[in-house]
């Protein structure tokens, strides 16, 4: 009988090699009783991994980091961070590791990476642990978010671990395996302004670029070419959050990519009825990362990028700020066009219409929702079977109905293209209280809902007979709903 020789699986240490300051050796902690919880086998082929052999014995000890190929270095990466606007500057994985970056099978670089994987010398008193819950958070709203088509880190897997995690409760913890572009953060770069290294600097600056914006390396002046390149990135994708309600939840600097992928799945949940004050972080007592905040300081945070990136900008620090402060400018612009031509599209509107024309019928519409309490999602889906020529159940919303009556008259007379909106809004986005329901359920050994919950946000557009409590919103008793960090 034959044998099945395992695959060769190649993990370069390119971060670990060039950046050695930044990325501390260690090694995942052993996991008593592994089990696998879920397996994106769509991504896994991406990467040229076969998910069979994932399911196995070696493939578990890959997604733990307990059995890393051989000439892999799995790191913890050192960064610093702004968090709620107080800087720390050492922060760190604390329960996280780089194992390395594999080539996919499209020829791209990018990251495999743990979370859960044990305490390391980042962890600042932390256990360095994770628990199942937060973990399929990720895996659920991180898959959501790609079919969405909003830039994110995607989840590989979730494996329990068999170990248990106390937190309020004793829990059971798991492992999340992570891929992303690469974790380069607002914050690796502010840890290493903060140690005065410029050719530290320098050479992360030059990784960065080579990583995610060769283009800048051509540049007159190559840092400013990648933040204004970051800053570009940064504006779009937080004007895709906002266009489907999204509700980040802890944009601390060390949580903002360079790659400009959505990155922790913490705190995070969309919105339901339209308010933009609205906060799910059980630590935001402030609403500092309120939905309508998120712009502002998405644009705070790239500040704090462009302070470190000052002195290979200009050696005269003065004209450094100016270049920089000229470059940051691009962000309100860049946002506000990308939020104007979304909103454009979800409303159903052709090209070409003035700014003015889609500005103001947006800014009234978000009143009368803003108003009536009206579920952002459901609004838009039953918007387009009005300019299908059935208005009602858009209209049943709205506590003002003169008013909507006469918002609508207006856009109306616009003509919108109902199929064009269906192809925009979703039906389904990951609701609170489903996400809630099939957290609980898994914690307590039953997957059954948290696979259906994927099934059905992987196909956010599509309609689907039968399902119809995955497109509805929280029933009335579900109550305001927090979310936590799971650390």
């Amino acid at each position: 009988m034959s044998v099945v020789p395992p695959p060769v699986i190649r993990l370069d240490n390119r971060f670990a090699r060039e950046l050695g300051e930044l990325a501390v050796p260690w090694q995942a902690a052993e996991a008593p009783e592994p089990r696998l919880l879920a397996l994106n086998e769509e991504l896994a082929a991406e990467l040229g991994l076969d998910p069979q052999w994932l399911r196995g014995p070696d493939g578990l000890g890959l997604l733990l980091g307990t059995g890393v190929p051989e000439g892999a270095t799995p790191v913890a990466q050192a960064y610093a961070g702004h968090q709620f606007g107080g800087f720390s500057p050492r922060l760190g994985d604390g329960r996280a590791l780089l194992l390395g970056e594999l080539t996919d099978t499209r020829g791209r670089l990018v990251d495999l990476h743990l979370k859960g994987s044990g305490r390391t010398p980042f962890a600042r008193g932390g256990d360095g642990l994770a628990a199942v819950g937060p973990m399929l958070r990720e895996y659920v709203i991180s898959e959501a978010m790609h079919a969405l088509g909003i830039p994110t880190t995607r989840s590989l897997a979730v494996v329990a671990t068999g170990r248990p995690v106390r937190r309020e409760t004793v829990l059971p913890g798991a492992v999340l395996a992570r891929v992303a572009g690469s974790h380069l953060r607002v914050g690796s770069f502010q840890y290493v302004a903060a140690t005065g290294d410029l050719d530290l600097l320098r050479r992360l600056t030059d990784h960065a670029i080579a990583r995610h914006h060769p283009e800048a390396a051509t540049a007159e002046v190559p840092a400013l070419a990648l933040f204004e390149a970051v800053v570009a990135d940064q504006a779009s994708l937080v004007a895709r959050w906002m266009l489907v309600g999204f509700v980040h939840g802890v944009m601390n600097t060390d949580n903002m990519t360079i790659s400009g992928e959505t990155i922790d799945y913490g705190p995070c949940a969309f919105m339901e009825a339209f308010d933009p004050a609205t906060v799910f972080s059980s630590i935001d007592e402030g609403g500092r990362y309120a939905y309508g905040n998120q712009p502002v300081v998405a644009q705070w945070n790239l500040a704090r990028l462009a302070e470190a990136l000052l002195p290979l900008i200009n050696d005269d620090q003065e004209r450094a700020i100016e270049l920089a402060v000229q470059a940051l400018g691009g962000f309100g612009r860049i946002h506000a066009a990308a939020w104007s031509d979304g909103m454009r599209a979800k409303l159903g509107l052709p090209q070409g219409l003035e700014a003015a024309v889609v500005g103001s019928l947006v800014s009234d519409l978000l009143a009368l929702l803003q108003e009536s309490h009206v579920d952002f999602t459901t609004f838009f889906r039953a918007l387009a079977a009005a300019a299908r020529g059935d208005a009602e159940p858009a209209r049943g919303l709205f506590l003002d109905l003169a008013g909507f009556d006469a918002w609508r008259e207006r856009w109306a007379a616009l003509e919108p293209d109902a199929d064009a909106m269906d192809r925009v809004n979703p039906v389904h986005i990951p609701r609170n209280h489903l996400v809630e329901e099939a957290l609980t359920a898994a914690t307590e050994g039953d997957l059954g809902p948290v696979e259906r919950l994927v099934e059905v946000v992987r196909s956010p557009y599509r309609p689907r007979p039968g399902w119809e409590r995955y497109a509805a919103p929280a029933p009335a008793d579900f109550g305001a709903y927090r979310t936590f960090c799971g650390t």
